[in-house]
């Protein structure tokens, strides 16, 4: 077949070892681009290819185009120059495919340069892309001067706009939400960054989940495994407390009032109520299910998952009339000497929902840079998979890029500050992956000096200042499953004993369908090892600081939810006790049913 099509070219002597010499398969590209060349032009002059063959093999393998490709681009010069094919006809057009792709190259490469994002020290600069009913303003003109400061609005969609809402919120930097002696304290941090603050996983680098790993592949008998584990250890810890002698079956019936251990599920697929309630037993009782009675129990407060120790009446072995629920007991403090401390907290996502820009993230910024804390806890979503235009995939770069910049500006503006960055991811980071426990970020070696990337959840030792963290909203799931009757407690307050009581950061099975659960992963990393200092946990909900068990409870919200706003809290820590306050809200924040 090969001899058929080129039969001018193998009765050459010279041809045929100019072909031949080349490897086969670049030998057949350039052949095809001979037919085709010969077929669609109007050049009959044989002998020219004698010439012309090395040429092209040349261009093919220094700009990397096909045959085909080739073929068109002399196609599209030929009919804007239609000249004879000779040597200098060739040349010309080799200059203009190089001339083409090395632009194409040098576009690639300004749009992954940080300073393509500021004004250049020199040479002509971009037309930026604003319209007559959405110019530029002033202030995101100087914003877009600073080398640190790398978000323009367009570089994220062609037709970004700034947010109306945004700009036309009221009660900027109110504060909404105090707890303790706010007045007259000092919210700036130390006045040497120099001397540094220690930001340590409590329970060690090594016990702590720091890269990421494999996932979706899990068996069911490994999750029961972890399920199980959870029961027998929470039930020992009952026994010994409380000096039970021992736990009986669930499933047989007996005359008199026994104690039995278990986890809370619900009899279907359907929300939890107290006529569904079922408890399950651990592996040393077989995993048995009983029905439980709740009417004789004055107060009670449960939700799928739970692991309780229950004491009550089983004469027919087909329902527990529950009596009495015995509480495990809750962990000990961390008991360090703490020096005086100012840590700024604050939520994604950064961008409001009518807008890709990260005008809040800017205003983020200015404010780290006026109250100078020693650290910052940001936590994500940082590029929201919830955001309106992500979702329709109305974005110029990938999901990295954007990320990528976004904690670039950040460092960038808190340099001159020195404050200590901590970032945890969220589980609607659509560039991360969704799964949980949640991998810490992957930065750059060169941005990672003064920044501790951290998991979702995790515990922390700030300069003997215990933090637990969660991006994970637990607070809206368990709402949402869980019942109670007779309690005298609001029921925040009761989630927040139930996680303390669960030693536990996502105590609640089956999860959410939005969270992806690992469960040996959770059983390693997801545990609460000690009731800390201050537990964080971002929530949908409205804002809200609460102290249970010398422990400060602090729901900082979402910064841009729907429909409210809250701008980042501060917590200040010192020889006066601690003080909390929050600042900001764009609208009045609306209760949400659960």
């Amino acid at each position: 077949m090969f001899s058929e099509l080129y039969k001018p070219f193998v009765f050459s002597p010279l041809i045929s070892f100019k072909l031949f010499s080349l490897e086969f398969s670049l030998c057949f590209s350039i052949c095809c681009f001979i037919q085709r060349l010969y077929a669609d032009s109007h050049f009959l002059c044989l002998f020219v290819w004698l010439f012309v063959c090395c040429s092209v093999v040349e261009q093919c393998i220094c700009h990397r185009i096909q045959e085909d490709d080739m073929v068109c681009e002399w196609m599209a010069y030929n009919s804007r120059n239609p000249k004879p094919l000779t040597m200098n006809t060739l040349e010309q057009f080799e200059h203009e495919v190089k001339a083409g792709h090395c632009s194409i190259k040098a576009e690639e490469e300004e749009e992954n340069l940080l300073d393509s994002y500021s004004t250049p020290a020199k040479g002509s600069q971009k037309r930026p892309l604003t319209t007559p009913e959405h110019p530029q303003s002033k202030r995101s003109a100087a914003l877009l001067a600073s080398p640190g400061l790398l978000l323009s609005p367009a570089s994220f969609s062609a037709n970004a706009t700034p947010s109306q809402k945004y700009n036309q919120r009221g009660a900027k930097g109110e504060v909404v939400v105090t707890f303790g002696a706010t007045q007259g304290t000092r919210w700036a941090g130390r006045k040497n960054p120099a001397a540094g603050v220690q930001v340590d996983f409590l329970e060690g680098p090594e016990d702590s989940l720091h890269c990421s790993y494999k996932f979706m592949f899990q068996r069911l008998r490994d999750v029961r495994n972890v399920l199980a584990e959870k029961i027998e250890d929470l039930g020992e810890t009952v026994r010994s407390h409380f000096h039970i002698e021992e736990f009986a079956s669930v499933s047989l019936p007996a005359q008199d009032s026994i104690t039995v251990s278990g986890q809370i599920c619900c009899d279907s697929n359907g929300k939890l109520n107290a006529q569904s309630v079922l408890l399950e037993a651990g592996p040393e009782h077989g995993g048995q299910q009983v029905a439980v009675d709740l009417s004789e129990l004055k107060e009670y407060s449960l939700f799928p998952g739970q692991v309780v120790v229950m004491e009550g009446m089983n004469t027919t072995g087909e329902k527990l009339v529950a009596s009495k629920i015995y509480e495990v007991c809750l962990q000990a403090f961390l008991l360090l000497t703490a020096e005086p401390l100012n840590v700024l907290v604050a939520c994604g996502p950064y961008t409001p929902s009518d807008s890709l820009t990260f005008d809040p993230l800017l205003d983020l910024i200015s404010v780290i840079t006026r109250d100078r804390p020693d650290v910052c806890l940001m936590l994500g979503p940082f590029v929201d998979s919830r955001h309106e235009q992500i979702e329709k995939g109305q974005v110029t770069e990938t999901f990295e890029a954007i990320f990528s910049r976004c904690i670039e500006s950040i460092v960038d503006g808190t340099r001159s500050v020195g404050c200590h960055l901590v970032f945890v991811p969220s589980q609607r980071d659509v560039h991360h992956p969704l799964i949980y426990p949640q991998p810490p970020f992957t930065l750059r070696v060169f941005i990672l000096q003064r920044i501790t990337l951290v998991p979702d959840p995790c515990t922390l030792l700030i300069d003997g200042v215990t933090f637990g963290l969660t991006s994970t909203d637990i607070l809206f799931h368990m709402g949402a499953e869980e019942i109670s009757k007779g309690s005298g407690s609001d029921r925040f307050s009761r989630i927040l004993k139930h996680m303390l009581v669960q030693r536990s950061y996502y105590p609640l099975y089956p999860p959410a369908e939005e969270v992806n659960m690992d469960y040996e992963k959770f059983q390693s990393f997801a545990q609460i090892p000690l009731i800390p200092d201050v537990l964080i946990v971002p929530s949908e909900l409205r804002y809200f600081i609460k102290v249970h068990f010398r422990l400060f409870f602090w729901n900082i919200s979402l910064f841009f939810g729907a429909p409210s706003s809250v701008c980042p809290p501060s917590l200040g820590t010192g020889p006066g006790g601690k003080h909390l306050k929050k600042n900001g809200s764009e609208y009045p924040p609306q209760p949400h049913q659960l």
